[in-house]
């Protein structure tokens, strides 16, 4: 593992860039799938500001919970951080119609394109870039659904999606070590009420 850290930033090492060019807006989801990211993404000599929006996240005080996590985190090891609330609304206008639809599927689909088309634009209206998301460090999400989404909404706003599937090389583990070092709130579900897992089944660690 540290053999393939040590390939990484010798072939990825950005800290003789531009800071403009080192600059990357980042989706975040919540604190813990932020954790590995944040500091994969500073290694490499990348500058991260996070970015949250969520509208999907059911109920609304567990998104404010998510954010607030989110915020204490970013806080401690001093990475901006830009919080775009707005009313869950967008999100059912959005899958209308695609509620009965299972995890990983079309709604999941639509769910990441909102979010990450409204990243693109904070992006560009912010003059990142580039962006990326934290979505990928899940082993419960398609990273190549993930990319196409980022890809697309890159296209439409004049910006570079950047294609880090977080979860590989042993992400995911790591990002769950962060959190349990930083003893940070874990919940058991993506985020939007149709994937809210039954009572009876055992907890994950975050989605």
């Amino acid at each position: 593992m540290t053999e393939f850290y040590k390939k990484i930033k010798t072939l990825y090492d950005k800290k003789d860039l531009k800071e403009e060019d080192r600059k990357i807006l980042v989706h975040c989801c919540c604190a813990v799938c932020f954790g590995y990211p944040s500091q994969y993404l500073k290694m490499l000599g990348y500058i991260p500001t996070a970015y949250f929006f969520n509208p999907n996240i059911h109920p609304e005080n567990e998104r404010i919970r998510r954010y607030e996590e989110l915020e204490k985190y970013c806080k401690k090891y001093d990475f901006e951080l830009i919080n775009d609330d707005v009313p869950s609304d967008i999100f059912y206008e959005t899958v209308k119609g695609l509620e009965n639809e299972p995890e990983k599927g079309i709604r999941c689909n639509k769910c990441f394109e909102l979010r990450l088309f409204r990243t693109a634009k904070k992006a560009k209206e912010l003059g990142f870039k580039q962006f990326t998301t934290t979505l990928s460090v899940s082993p419960h999400k398609v990273s190549k659904n993930i990319f196409e989404a980022g890809n697309k909404a890159a296209k439409a706003n004049g910006v570079k999606f950047l294609e880090f599937d977080f979860k590989k090389n042993n992400g995911f583990n790591v990002t769950q070590k962060i959190a349990a070092y930083n003893n940070m709130y874990k919940q058991n579900y993506c985020g939007c009420e149709f994937s809210i897992r039954k009572p009876e089944l055992p907890e994950t660690s975050d989605i």
